[in-house]
């Protein structure tokens, strides 16, 4: 039987994805700060639930697409089932792991605020598992950059918000957009490079919907308004403008997607993507934190 190696299963988590889940938590701790409803505890609490709920969706995507095949000849990251490194048994084992670590981490937080935020864990986990799981997967329906938007943007900034605030100040929805545009950025550039393969196994994404010349200036706007949403930050709270500094970083990702960039040549796109969503939130987080 095949035994993937520790190095596979990190490769498999897909590491380059996981500031999606880690940049919301910041920037809802950063309007909790700035409000001095900071609870330092709660947002490392968060923390832990967005971190192995994306490591849970990437598994639950491996362990889907490969049992389709659609991942034979997949471009890109190493997919564990898809490759073989993996059985596809240990890969949904690890899956419904992080999914139960992260409704245990989300129970502490209920208990402690409200135990409607049991729904919304619920419906993030169903939301994880049917992207890619089921019989009629929204994922392979061009819906996936939706729950993106809604689950790593709306959901993580507010509800990190709401665990230490206990409110729903109108920063929190404000500053959720522009973090869930990246998030899509992050999922466009992926479909973008998936186009010729996903067409292939019938994989319906947005990106095969719009084609490619429509996929690039999504891109290009999804890592171009956040910067516009800073500005309405700022009358309240000007030192959100240092999030500008993070504006260079989306250069080189988007020259390149518009340049018309194809196959692995778009991989690096998705390291820079994640880089300028780093700096974008950190430094959104620390000016609404001040």
């Amino acid at each position: 039987m095949t035994v993937a190696t520790l190095s596979q299963w990190v490769a498999g988590s897909r590491p380059r994805t996981l500031p999606a889940s880690l940049v919301p938590v910041a920037v809802g701790t950063g309007v909790a700060a700035g409000d001095g409803h900071a609870v330092w505890w709660r947002a490392l609490l968060a923390a832990f639930v967005a971190l192995v709920l994306q490591i849970g969706v990437n598994y639950s995507n491996d362990y889907s697409d490969g049992v389709r095949g659609t991942d034979e000849e997949r471009v890109g990251p190493l997919r564990l089932v898809g490759s073989r490194a993996a059985p596809p048994k240990h890969v949904l084992a690890a899956a419904l792991g992080s999914f139960l670590a992260a409704a245990v981490a989300g129970l502490v937080l209920a208990a402690v605020t409200t135990w409607w935020l049991l729904l919304v864990g619920a419906l993030a986990i169903l939301a994880a598992w049917f992207y890619t799981g089921g019989k009629n997967p929204y994922g392979y329906r061009a819906l996936g950059e939706v729950s993106v938007f809604v689950f790593f943007g709306l959901v993580a900034v507010v509800g990190t918000v709401y665990v230490q605030a206990e409110g729903l100040p109108w920063e929190a929805w404000v500053a959720a957009v522009p973090i869930g545009l990246l998030a899509c950025g992050l999922l466009v550039a992926n479909n973008l490079r998936d186009i010729p393969t996903d067409r292939e196994s019938g994989k319906r994404t947005l990106a095969v919907l719009l084609g490619g010349p429509w996929t690039r200036i999504l891109y290009a706007a999804c890592t171009a308004l956040p910067f516009m949403f800073v500005l309405v930050l700022a009358a309240p709270h000007p030192w959100v403008l240092i999030a500008l500094l993070a504006a260079p970083l989306s250069l080189p990702p988007t020259r390149k997607v518009m340049n018309g960039a194809t196959g692995p040549d778009l991989i690096p796109v998705l390291g820079e993507t994640g880089r300028l969503q780093i700096a974008y939130g950190v430094l959104l987080a620390i000016g609404l934190a001040l």
